[in-house]
């Protein structure tokens, strides 16, 4: 007896937010940290982003996504939702989309993080005004 899945689980990090991501088959709703996706995310670019995964799949309508993100800033949550979604959808049906968001470059992982304060320096690399005398 072949059991089948309730949700779809992916993973999505970005700088230093993690999101977890759960696909339900449903009409397209999105659910951020218990909240409606519109009140989470304020800004339409980030929204934008989040989407991505599924008008790339062309999967709008077809799942219920509950996320649970925390850490790093709005913009990172964002990306690592997104790095989720198209995980999730991977989980969901490998053969049909995984070509689709790899070749769009969402299932690789954004390494870039903030780089540490040197020495002597105020930050990374801002250095104090160099004066001859």
């Amino acid at each position: 007896m072949a059991e089948t899945k309730q949700y779809f689980y992916g993973t999505g990090r970005r700088k230093e937010a993690v999101a977890r991501v759960r696909l339900y088959p449903g009409s397209g709703k999105i659910t951020v940290n218990k909240k409606a996706f519109e009140d989470y995310f304020l800004m339409e670019t980030l929204r934008v982003i989040v989407r991505q995964p599924m008008v790339a799949t062309s999967s709008q309508d077809r799942y219920d996504i509950v996320v649970s993100v925390r850490g790093g800033g709005i913009a990172g949550q964002a990306g690592a939702i997104r790095h989720g979604i198209a995980r999730a959808l991977v989980d969901a049906d490998a053969e049909q989309f995984k070509a689709t968001l790899k070749k769009a470059g969402f299932l690789t992982r954004d390494s870039r993080v903030k780089e540490r304060k040197k020495p002597g320096l105020k930050k990374a690399r801002k250095a104090s005004q160099f004066s001859k005398r």
